[in-house]
């Protein structure tokens, strides 16, 4: 097999994909199957010790690692499942689709409904080990998604909400958290939020909610920056010195509950929760 392309940051561009595939002869379904053990790498599974890695496929042609996460002392259900984090990852760079997924395990049913949940959810093919690639649309039939409950956009589809914070916030880790908010997709509550999380080198690694028709198989604002901090930033939670949540007033989904309890788990640093609203009503 020829030597694998390097990966930056847990990612490959796309043209470094297209440099690859036609230097080596490997289609890109086998490259991305031969890259999951570096993507499983990054998992951080305390309570399974199962390991999941995942390969997106962005709709641009860029390559995306993911892998599961889970936070001890705490509820199952704050899980975070290596195509989630493919998918969180993939959105972070700017993807507004996902065209592949491989996989080291075939994906659980929260995952598979997870992803219909994708602007390209139709054609999105799964790939796993010595499998042939399958459909996600075999792996979900009769599936229930967003156009049931009325919502024409999609994951990964463009938002931006307009949200502002009060006027007496200078904070630039408040304000990327601001600009995750601002991004996030939650047709169905109507809950914008976003976290950031801040390095003691100074960067930022910032998460959105990303809600589901189904609900339980959303993911939350701090499970996106976590695994923007350290797959694409290649951090571990000790290296976290601030963390914000921004989010708009009397939520009916709130995620600051959660983001408290989960944070708690990883690190001492406390969070801290700003509220961000509409322009008109912030005058």
């Amino acid at each position: 097999m020829s030597a694998l392309p390097p990966v930056t940051r847990g990612a490959i561009s796309a043209a470094d994909v297209d440099a690859f595939l036609a230097s080596s002869g490997m289609t890109i379904e086998e490259l991305m199957l031969a890259l999951i053990p570096q993507a499983r790498a990054f998992a951080r599974p305390p309570i399974s010790k199962f390991f999941v890695g995942a390969v997106a496929q962005g709709a641009s042609g860029g390559l995306y690692f993911g892998a599961n996460y889970e936070f001890a002392g705490q509820a199952l259900s704050f899980t975070v499942h290596g195509e989630q984090a493919a998918t969180a990852h993939a959105i972070a760079k700017g993807e507004n689709g996902m065209l592949r997924l491989a996989v080291s395990a075939a994906p659980c049913g929260f995952c598979r409904q997870f992803l219909y949940e994708l602007t390209t959810s139709a054609a999105l093919q799964i790939l796993l080990p010595g499998m042939p690639a399958t459909s996600l649309t075999e792996l979900l039939p009769r599936a229930f998604g967003p156009g049931d409950l009325g919502v024409t956009a999609a994951l990964m589809s463009p938002q931006a909400h307009g949200l502002v914070l009060s006027a007496e916030i200078h904070d630039p880790v408040a304000e990327a958290a601001l600009a995750a908010a601002n991004s996030s997709y939650a047709p169905y509550s109507g809950g914008f939020a976003g976290v950031a999380l801040q390095t003691a080198d100074g960067s930022l690694f910032t998460g959105s909610i990303a809600e589901n028709a189904a609900f339980n198989p959303g993911m939350s604002p701090l499970a996106a920056a976590i695994v923007h901090l350290v797959i694409s930033g290649g951090k571990d939670y000790g290296d976290i010195v601030d963390a914000v949540l921004v989010e708009v007033p009397d939520s009916r989904a709130s995620q600051l509950a959660v983001a408290r309890a989960v944070l708690e788990s990883i690190t001492s640093i406390p969070l801290r929760a700003c509220r961000a609203q509409a322009p008109d009503a912030a005058r």
